[in-house]
Order: structure tokens, then C-alpha cells, then sequence
């Protein structure tokens, strides 16, 4: 905050005292009695009491930070668009397929129908249309910094990889020294794209998975957890803070081929159908569908280890829960066989396909907007 002093008028031996003024850019403001905008400035009398009634003795300016051009230049910083974008994507995907994320944890822990229309039939019979969105609001919570969270760390993660490994180029790979033996290590051989997936998978997953335990409890037994204060009491009553994180191991485990592989797909999709169409963007339909189909792909490939990380966060619902990741995928083997471990792949891909497709949608759109070059002029 800045104090200007405008001048100082006397005449007749009289004094005068200064005027306030309060600058908000691009605002013009006036008020009678004394007050005018100048110079971008809010210019208001403070009249003082003399013997024969009230005068003005001069002018004193005072200027406010414009907020309104600190929050632009906050914005157009990539990394804070990237976060800002992953979340606003994140929370419109949410928000229209919640029905689906609902019938495909149902499914994948084993409660009610084994099929999808029977689940979703079970759903309505038994709470009504708003339990296909039972638990959607920790959900949405869960969801937006998540989103958040991911996208922005894959970004600045590529980024970074791309600039270290160019300069590796110039300077020579990092080197480990075991006496008299040198060992460079092959950095330069990694894909950013995969390190940055990678790196998405697990900040994400270490600062969100509290809200993903409360989230299925929430959807799997809605009379025991009716909302997210008395889910979260009973959960760390019972388990102390370490029940938040139930399930974090096999989590991190199954995150990470899935992270990875996720991030990977759309990226070398998207630029190898650029590539083949000569085209420097691609359109909102040709993001929704290269994001869908990394989200398949990369579902397939993880979706055991899903499995099992459902069944060790919700086991103690159903009074088994099996000690470890292993233990739970040998279990799930023993009752239903290998394809046992694939059930609810199919509401998964239902569910998991219009995500990707729309999250990515969203995520560029947003995002070229946040950084349109007219927001940098």
C-alpha cells in the first residue's frame, strides 16, 4: 500500500488538511462532497471542523493493490492452471457418472447381483434413484483434489524429466561411485511420460486415500456409514488413524502399472494420432475417445490388483479381511477361480471408459482456456 501526499493549498492564513483517496484500477467511483476519481484514484473529502463550518485542507492519496490482476497473474502460471483444470475436470466427471462408480464397487467387493442390470435394479429397490449416488459427495471431496493432485504432479514431472534428460545430454548422465568403478546411471532411457504418471499415481494416492476409505464404506453399507462424520468416527474409533489407510500398500501397488500405463497411453496416443492427421490440436470428440481408451487399456492390465485392493479396504465390513495383497488375491482365486479376479471388469470399463474420456475432455478444455495467449497480454 502505497501513501501519496497530492499537495497542500492555503490561503487567508487558513489551513487545509489532504484528501483520502483509495485506488481500485478500473473502477470509477465518485461521491458528493468531495470526492472524484483522478488519475485512477478514489479521491474522498475529509472535511474538518473550523469555527465558521467545515473546510478542506489538501490532498492525501492512498493506493490499494489491484486483486483483481494479481489473481490473472496467478492464474496464467502453467502449474496453477494444470491443478486448477485437473479439478474442475475431475469434479463435472464426478458429478454425471457417479450411478456407475456406485454398481461397479458394489460389484468388485462381492455385494448383491454378480451383473450389472441386477445391481442397478437392487440399488433402486433398496434406497431409491439417490443411492446410485450413495457416497457421491465424499466422492466429489475425494475426486477434486485428487484430480488435482494427479494432473498437476504428471505435468511439472514430465517437464522436469524432459529438461534434466536434456541436459544430461550435454553434461553426462548421473554417476554412482563403488571405489574405483564408476556407474552411470541410464537416466536418459526413461520415458518422462511414464516417470511423470508414476510420480501422479502415488501423490495422489498419499494425499487422497483417507477419502477413498470413507468413500466405500460409504457405498457399500449405507446404514452403518450414513455420512461422512460418523463414517469417519467409527472408522478411527475402531482402527485409529491407520484404518484411514486401509488398503494403502496394495493401493501404491496397483497404482502404479495403472498410473503409469494410463498416462503413457494418452500421451503417445494423442501425439501419434497428431503425428498421422498433421494436426498441432485435436478435438473435444477425438480427446474423449483417446482418453477412453487409455482408461480400458490401462484398467485391463491393473484390474486384479484392483481387486484385491477393494477387498482389504471393505473386508472388515463383511468380518474377513485377508492379511495381506497377496492373500487376498489367492483368496479370491480359491472361491471363484482366475476369472474371479477379473469380476466386475466389465461395469469397471462402463464406468472407467466415459471417465478417462471425459476427465481428459474437460482437462484440455480447461486448461486452454486458463492458458489462452490473450491471458498473457
Amino acid at each position: 500500500m502505497g501513501v501519496e501526499e497530492a499537495g497542500r493549498a492555503g490561503g487567508g492564513g487558513g489551513k487545509k488538511l489532504a484528501m483520502a483517496s483509495i485506488s481500485f484500477a478500473g473502477v470509477r467511483v465518485g461521491a458528493a462532497g468531495g470526492a472524484a476519481y483522478k488519475d485512477d484514484l478514489l479521491v474522498v473529502g475529509l472535511p474538518v471542523p473550523k469555527d465558521d463550518g467545515l473546510d478542506v485542507v489538501g490532498d492525501l492519496a492512498v493506493r490499494l493493490p489491484d486483486v483483481g490482476a494479481a489473481a490473472r497473474t496467478f492464474l496464467r502460471k502453467r502449474e496453477v492452471a494444470e491443478f486448477v483444470s485437473g479439478a474442475m475436470a475431475g469434479a463435472m466427471t464426478k458429478a454425471v457418472l457417479a450411478p456407475l462408480e456406485t454398481i461397479r464397487t458394489r460389484m468388485v467387493v462381492g455385494v448383491g447381483s454378480k451383473h450389472i442390470f441386477g445391481s442397478f435394479v437392487e440399488i433402486i429397490e433398496q434406497n431409491g434413484w439417490q443411492g446410485l449416488w450413495a457416497g457421491n459427495t465424499i466422492n466429489m471431496l475425494r475426486i477434486i483434489p485428487t484430480q488435482a493432485i494427479e494432473l498437476g504432479t504428471f505435468e511439472y514431472v514430465k517437464r522436469s524429466m524432459a529438461s534434466a534428460q536434456e541436459k544430461w545430454k550435454e553434461d553426462g548422465c548421473p554417476k554412482i561411485q563403488l571405489g574405483n568403478l564408476k556407474i552411470e546411471l541410464p537416466f536418459h532411457l526413461l520415458s518422462p511420460i511414464a516417470i511423470g504418471g508414476a510420480a501422479a499415481g502415488i501423490a495422489g494416492t498419499l494425499a487422497c486415500h483417507p477419502l477413498e476409505v470413507l468413500k466405500d464404506r460409504m457405498t457399500v453399507n449405507r446404514e452403518a456409514y450414513p455420512s461422512i462424520a460418523i463414517a469417519f468416527n467409527k472408522i478411527y474409533r475402531t482402527n485409529g488413524i491407520g484404518g484411514l489407510y486401509a488398503g494403502l500398500c496394495p493401493t501404491l501397488v496397483g497404482m502404479l502399472p495403472y498410473s503409469t500405463c494410463y498416462y503413457f497411453m494418452y500421451e503417445t496416443i494423442k501425439t501419434s494420432y497428431c503425428r498421422a492427421q498433421k494436426k498441432k490440436s485435436l478435438s473435444r470428440p477425438e480427446l474423449l475417445v483417446i482418453g477412453a481408451v487409455s482408461g480400458l487399456t490401462a484398467s485391463t492390465i491393473s484390474f486384479p490388483l484392483e481387486v484385491a485392493r477393494k477387498r482389504l479396504m471393505v473386508g472388515a465390513i463383511q468380518g474377513k479381511c485377508p492379511p495381506h495383497m497377496i492373500a487376498a488375491l489367492a483368496e479370491v482365486v480359491q472361491e471363484e477361480g482366475l476369472k474371479g479376479l477379473f469380476r466386475g471388469w466389465a461395469a469397471s470399463s462402463l464406468k472407467v471408459m466415459p471417465t478417462s474420456g471425459v476427465t481428459w475432455m474437460f482437462y484440455e478444455a480447461f486448461k486452454d482456456i486458463l492458458l489462452a495467449p490473450q491471458l498473457h497480454a
